[in-house]
């Protein structure tokens, strides 16, 4: 395991994530989730933003409200006066991410910034909270994430989107592959597309140049077991329960 660079990891390793707040009863990217992953010993959550038409940041992971709420349509072509009416599961309304930050005090947030119209609203809340040693911020899009880090500078942490995660494990391999400077960790899928991403060559690579490596989403214990022995930083899951129970027989919950 790699040493602190940023004190957004400032925690004892590995980290427990609750991914989306955890999955019960199917409240995603809820207040009640992460209410209930918050009581359950968890203060790392995993969340995602979009903004509404008039730029409100929600959090949220689709594009549509369609899958998991009962209202349809795309939140980016709908006012946050329509979407705070939906209702995730029949039950609970789509969280503002500023009022989550303002809940949970003590929690750390690994964003996943989905769209482009998010990245300016959620850098000005970070600043404007001073949260720069809450939230990480993460994207499937390298460009993306690269674009965040050169408006909010070196006190944002970042992690490595699809681009930068493939130049790793090309240096993993001993292959030349550009790698954006910056970023504090790595986080991955265990497989990708049926090609494994991490192994003890990848997890070496990543700790060499100081990044941590966090794996998403693993709910079988015996995989998070067999991770944690390859030495990654930190595991996201949905199965609060099984992650704190495999990280309490080994030790190694804070």
């Amino acid at each position: 395991m790699t040493r602190v660079r940023h004190p957004y990891l400032d925690h004892p390793l590995p980290l427990p994530f609750a991914h989306r707040g955890g999955t019960a009863d199917g409240l995603e990217n809820t207040a009640a989730a992460f209410r209930r992953a918050a009581a359950a010993g968890y203060r790392y959550f995993e969340t995602d933003v979009h903004t509404t038409a008039d730029g409100v940041l929600v959090a949220f992971h689709d594009a549509t409200l369609d899958r998991v709420t009962d209202a349809p349509g795309r939140i980016r072509d709908l006012p946050w006066a329509a979407v705070r009416e939906a209702r995730v599961a029949g039950k609970e309304p789509l969280p503002l991410f500023e009022d989550l930050l303002q809940e949970f005090p003590e929690a750390r947030w690994n964003v996943d910034l989905k769209t482009e119209s998010a990245l300016a609203p959620l850098v000005d809340l970070i600043s404007r909270t001073d949260a720069w040693d809450r939230v990480l911020v993460s994207s499937f899009t390298e460009a993306r994430i690269a674009r965040a880090q050169r408006v909010a500078g070196p006190r944002l942490a970042t992690s490595y989107g699809v681009t930068g995660v493939a130049a790793l494990r090309l240096r993993s391999l001993g292959l030349p592959a550009p790698l954006r400077a910056g970023a504090v960790a790595a986080q991955v899928p265990e497989t990708q597309g049926g090609i494994r991403v991490v192994d003890r060559r990848f997890v070496r690579a990543a700790h060499a140049r100081g990044l941590q490596v966090h794996v998403w989403t693993v709910n079988d214990p015996e995989r998070m077991d067999s991770l944690l022995d390859l030495g990654v930083d930190g595991i996201m899951t949905d199965h609060l329960e099984t992650l704190r129970e495999v990280l309490t027989a080994r030790g190694a919950w804070a």
